[in-house]
């Protein structure tokens, strides 16, 4: 079974660690609407809820300014470092500090989980 992580994965960190947690693919609405090419200047439905006739979800706004283009929020070079650029490149860099060098062997990581 494939495993789709959903809801909330906005940042660089957030693919990581759902990866890391077993995920085989992100959905990434939200990250990808703030790009220069997003259709609709990056206007977006949130997926949670149905309706026969409209779109799924919430309106969400186009942003005032697009972050950047595609490419650059996917795979960089970021400008600031809070993860909203370089989707992957920052995966990259967890996999190579944590020793990995296979997405199916990272998705095996040990975890720590904090019940604070």
């Amino acid at each position: 079974m494939h495993v789709i992580a959903d809801g909330d994965v906005t940042f660089s960190g957030d693919i990581a660690k759902s990866i890391a947690c077993g995920a085989d693919a992100v959905m990434l609405g939200e990250p990808l609407s703030g790009a220069a090419e997003a259709p609709a200047r990056g206007a977006w439905w949130e997926s949670v809820a149905a309706h026969p006739k409209l779109p799924r979800g919430q309106f969400a706004a186009a942003p005032e300014e697009a972050l950047g283009t595609l490419r650059e929020l996917l795979l960089g070079p970021a400008d600031s470092p809070d993860g909203d650029k370089n989707l992957f490149g920052a995966l990259r860099r967890v996999m190579a500090k944590t020793g990995y060098s296979d997405l199916k062997e990272f998705q095996k990581v040990e975890l720590v989980l904090d019940r604070n």
